[in-house]
């Protein structure tokens, strides 16, 4: 019997997260004792499709900026993030997000709390903040912060400085690291290959699928071992679905992105970064 105390909030933060509906949401955290994550799992472990949010949805509002450096080998994405879009569509707010971006560009700046203490035109970025936070009313702040080295960086903004998308490549393609970058940001993709999955999030989908066929009347009677193999075989399915490499290309579903880049010089993808809103 759960002890945690499930709250109208809690129902609904849950529903944003997962598409799912109220009375499930409720028992969903009423039988992991109101525990956020486990509830997602258990929903899955139902059989519900869920649209669970991944952790690079942290902002509502803001802007968010992907630049590199001009010999494009390193490669930054800066969030800053506010309460309502009034103020992240107003140019002034993404010329004062553009110039933080700008500084940490110039700065090589490693962190976001290096980020902080940049100077640009004799004024500390926190101080910067600050003066913005008092002069629109709104709570506002560097909300992510991330940066790639690679011997080549491409980057992306999508929509309405939205979201933001690094890729580093093992050489310089222009066209590839775009294409790439525009993948990214419309498929989301968990890891760069199969390889890169790390083993938590392995077994935690390995556990959700054995869950899911051990209710299905469909598997009723097969052994534990026959429940296993089939569940590699739709862990591989996971695969296709959530790394880059293994994707259908966006621009020709006959091939995968790992197809597309061998033909493109094979170019290899070392790392990348996404940051939305929403």
């Amino acid at each position: 019997m759960s002890t945690a105390t499930i709250t109208a909030q809690d129902i609904n933060k849950l529903r944003q997260a997962t598409g799912a509906g109220m009375m499930d949401c409720r028992k969903a955290l009423t039988e992991t004792n109101g525990d956020f994550e486990a509830a997602i799992d258990w929903l899955r472990k139902q059989g519900q499709k869920v649209a669970a949010k991944r952790s690079d949805r942290e902002a509502k509002e803001g802007v968010v900026i992907a630049k590199t450096t001009p010999d494009n080998k390193t490669g930054f994405i800066v969030s800053i993030t506010c309460e309502t879009d009034f103020v992240s569509k107003n140019a002034d707010f993404v010329a004062f997000a553009q110039s933080i971006a700008d500084a940490a560009v110039s700065n090589n700046v490693k962190s976001a709390e290096e980020l902080n203490d940049v100077t640009v035109n004799g004024a500390k970025v926190s101080d910067m903040i600050n003066d913005k936070l008092a002069s629109i009313g709104e709570k506002i702040g560097v909300g992510r912060f991330e940066r790639i080295e690679a011997p080549y960086v491409a980057s992306y903004i999508h929509g309405a400085y939205r979201m933001g998308v690094l890729v580093g490549l093992s050489k310089e393609a222009p066209e590839a690291g775009k294409d790439v970058a525009m993948q990214i940001a419309a498929m989301n993709p968990l890891a760069v290959d199969a390889d890169s999955v790390s083993a938590e999030t392995i077994e935690r989908e390995r556990n959700i699928v054995v869950e899911q066929m051990k209710q299905d009347p469909k598997m009723a009677g097969k052994t534990d071992e026959m429940i296993g193999k089939i569940a590699e075989g739709k862990l591989n399915a996971f695969f296709k679905e959530n790394t880059l490499m293994a994707q259908p290309f966006v621009k020709d579903n006959g091939k995968s992105v790992g197809d597309y880049l061998k033909g493109a010089g094979d170019v290899k993808v070392i790392e990348f970064k996404r940051v939305a809103l929403g």
